[in-house]
């Protein structure tokens, strides 16, 4: 048996480097037996380095090589390194594929390619990382010699569109985050290309928590064509082994009178807006009490809806106006009940200042409230007293407790302004060293680049300073081991993000959970809310993964799978690479080229060039001037323009713009330019239209086409009507009596504006503008 292992191995040296497992449980003859150490020594020695599987890994992979496989491991139980197993398999099964790990940011798809390059005996030129700081053309180079491709799902999805990478020569994809893959995220997109296109296709989706809600678990499911799901949670028995135990503690406070009076004010003003609402019989409930966020957005879309089909109801336009209100108001109370004095003072100054100088109704209505005038001068009263939440006072005297030599806390925190107040409060105790850990956004002094996320996270684990201040962009994927305490400032209602903060304790040794709470404020519903939904989690995917071989059932691969397109060629412009139009034209088969187009957002041919308005768009483009350079950029460079307005919306309804100067503009285009105008429903039947049009453009003899527009050049007479037209509210139609009044370009140019003044439908206004154009320096 153990000659035939070494034949295969071509040398009987290699024997030397085999160390036999635990023995089978169950004799196997010498083919099967040879077979299991040869698939072993491939796993462990050949490119693993430094690590050990531990048995729910091995056996979770067991699965993933067989199916599409949705994997839920709590935080810190190796996720990644399921990934790691079954990429070295896939591998060895198609030697010359590649790998491709997604992760959502840039930082987490980096933490990915270290751990792979820690683990795997492989070059290290074989691993790449593709974000948005790879250009697109270095992008398609490092890829075809890569094997293991580390990107940002945004990045990538731009080129499988633009067709610089070849998702057929993939053979495992790894969604880390899978949770993520619902609506319009990339996530999506790329696993359905990859399942169309690849050769051998096998999907792994990595989540730590899913989510409670069914149809999205099944969403994910669905776009990610998951085909099994493998769970495990910190009681499974092949897992409990390597958990370390988690010390989860409640701390409840009480909010103070003073605070109390304050929450008074607000919920009378809450109360009043939806009073309102409801006199004027859009709110149907008995109560309005139990209105939450949910509800008001709801009847909110629910009444933006019907405003935008033209029904211009004055109530009903108040009520949405109230429903803002409602909504400010709404926010002021969570900060007053789960943050403190100084978060809720800086938004209600905020609202304060907006309104000497803001349009919004919604925000000059609110301020003159005698509910809301009382609790800003009770909470300004406060601010300057320095009073602060009960929060804040109970966080330091945990801090202070628990603080030892050469331990590390994260206090995870929903707000920046509460965040800032924190590190001010408890960088006065001695031996703390705290930082504020945020997204990229700029505010105040807050905002962090993924790069100075990466450099801090790197102090936090060299111990430069002790305690984390986390927003959100903390919850997710972080790699710090060794925490030895994670503090909530508040409970949070969603499963996923009370999973995801938990997570980053208690990974190598015992951990500690502390979770703040006010008592008898929406805290005591976010924790429940929180728990149940993790339960319905648990539940749900257990029942899904006995539903999933009967709905997710795998197709059988067809000859159209193998289809790259119809040959039908468009160029679309790249600032289209995020619309739904472009990933629909890719799905029906174009052959899709992006590119900085001059003119318009589509060239179907050497003739035709498309320019895509929305309705609001259009609209917008009319106020703002965009829309007459357009056309006339499409009509000098293109023999067939067309313009495409999508959707259903009303355009007379969208802005406050009178009718009449619609229809002035659509007719210009129609009957000035002669550009048709087509209407579409979706971008579905835009992309639809648009391969219709280009199909028909390029017959055999015309396939290939440039991408700049070779219509015929222009009369003499054509040129000097553009030049003049393109003057200040000139156009092609008064272009024409300029020009026969005075004869030529330069003698309309240097026209005094007196003489200006006296051709027909100029006047004294089109005439200043002109020769202020004429006569005004170049200012450089």
């Amino acid at each position: 048996m153990l000659k035939n292992c070494f034949t295969i191995f071509s040398t009987p040296e290699i024997f030397d480097f085999l160390v036999f497992p635990d023995p089978v449980s169950k004799p196997l003859d010498n083919g099967q037996v040879c077979i299991r150490y040869i698939n072993w020594f491939f796993f462990y020695k050949v490119m693993l380095k430094d690590f050990t599987p531990r048995l729910y890994q091995e056996t979770i992979l067991a699965t993933c090589n067989e199916k599409n496989t949705l994997v839920v491991l709590p935080t810190g139980m190796g996720k990644t390194a399921v990934s790691m197993l079954l990429a070295i398999q896939r591998l060895k099964n198609y030697p010359k594929s590649k790998i491709l790990i997604l992760a959502p940011t840039r930082p987490l798809a980096e933490q990915h390619l270290n751990t792979f390059k820690r683990y795997l005996d492989v070059d290290e030129s074989k691993f790449v990382l593709f974000t948005g700081m790879v250009a697109p053309d270095k992008r398609e180079e490092l890829w075809k010699d890569a094997k293991f491709i580390f990107s940002t799902p945004q990045g990538m999805e731009n080129d499988i569109i633009s067709r610089k990478i070849n998702l057929e020569e993939v053979s495992l994809i790894v969604f880390d985050e899978a949770h993520r893959a619902t609506g319009e995220y990339a996530y999506s997109f790329i696993a359905k290309q990859y399942n169309k296109i690849a050769k051998y296709p096998r999907i792994l989706a990595l989540t730590a928590s899913p989510g409670s809600d069914v149809e999205k678990i099944e969403e994910v499911c669905k776009n990610l064509h998951i085909e099994d799901v493998e769970i495990r949670t910190d009681i499974d028995p092949d897992v409990k082994p390597y958990v370390q135990e988690v010390e989860i503690t409640w701390v409840e406070v009480e909010l103070p009178e003073e605070f109390l009076e304050i929450k008074g004010f607000l919920e009378a003003s809450f109360r009043s807006k939806l009073q309102e609402v409801k006199r004027k019989g859009f709110i149907k409930s008995a109560t309005i009490q139990n209105m939450g966020k949910k509800d008001i957005l709801g009847l909110q879309a629910a009444l933006h809806s019907e405003l935008s089909r033209g029904n211009k109801d004055y109530e009903m336009m108040k009520s949405v106006s109230l429903l803002a209100e409602a909504m400010k108001v709404q926010h002021a109370l969570e900060l007053l009940e789960t943050q403190g004095i100084s978060s809720l003072y800086k938004y209600l100054e905020k609202l304060q200042t907006e309104s000497e100088t803001t349009k919004v109704k919604a925000v000059k209505n609110l301020v003159k409230d005698l509910n809301f005038k009382s609790a800003f001068i009770k909470t300004r009263k406060l601010y300057e007293n320095d009073i602060e939440h009960p929060k804040l006072a109970k966080l330091k005297e945990i801090i202070e407790k628990e603080i030892k030599d050469k331990s590390k806390i994260i206090i995870f925190n929903q707000y920046r302004d509460s965040a800032l107040k924190i590190k001010s409060e408890i960088s006065k105790i001695k031996n703390i060293k705290a930082e504020i850990f945020v997204g990229q956004m700029k505010k105040g002094e807050t905002g962090l680049s993924q790069k100075n996320q990466k450099e801090m996270l790197d102090r936090f684990i060299n111990e430069e300073f002790n305690v984390l201040i986390s927003t959100s962009i903390g919850e997710e994927g972080l790699d710090i081991p060794e925490v030895d305490l994670v503090m909530f400032y508040e409970p949070i209602p969603s499963a996923i993000r009370h999973i995801q903060r938990r997570g980053r304790t208690g990974r190598q040794k015992k951990g500690k959970v502390i979770i703040l709470l006010a008592k008898k404020t929406r805290d005591e519903g976010y924790r429940w809310s929180a728990y149940h939904k993790e339960r319905r989690m648990h539940t749900t995917l257990n029942k899904l993964k006995g539903k999933l071989g009967l709905k997710f059932e795998k197709q059988q691969p067809t000859l159209t799978k193998y289809i790259k397109g119809d040959g039908v060629k468009i160029f679309a412009d790249i600032r289209e690479k995020a619309s739904g139009t472009i990933k629909e034209l890719l799905e029906i088969g174009a052959d899709l080229d992006l590119k900085t187009l001059k003119v318009g957002d589509y060239v179907l041919s050497h003739r035709v060039a498309v320019e895509i308005k929305t309705v609001e768009d259009f609209v917008n483009s009319i106020i703002d001037g965009r829309l007459l350079q357009q056309i006339k950029e499409l009509k000098i460079n293109f023999e067939r323009p067309l313009i495409i307005i999508e959707g259903t919306r009303d355009i007379y309804s969208v802005r406050k713009i009178f009718p009449t100067a619609i229809q002035g503009m659509l007719a210009t285009i129609a009957i000035s330019y002669g550009i048709p105008i087509l209407q579409t429903k979706n971008y579905k039947e835009t992309a639809s239209l648009l391969h219709t049009i280009a199909k028909r453009e390029q017959d055999e003899t015309t396939r290939e086409f440039s991408l700049h527009g070779d219509k015929k050049p222009l009369t003499l007479k054509e040129q000097q009507e553009y030049i003049i037209s393109s003057l200040p509210n000139i156009g092609p139609t008064l272009s024409k009596p300029l020009l026969k009044k005075l004869g030529s370009v330069k003698k309309v140019i240097n026209a005094t504006e007196e003489q200006l003044k006296k051709i027909d439908l100029i006047g004294p206004k089109k005439a200043k503008k002109i020769k202020e154009v004429v006569d005004s320096k170049y200012d450089q």
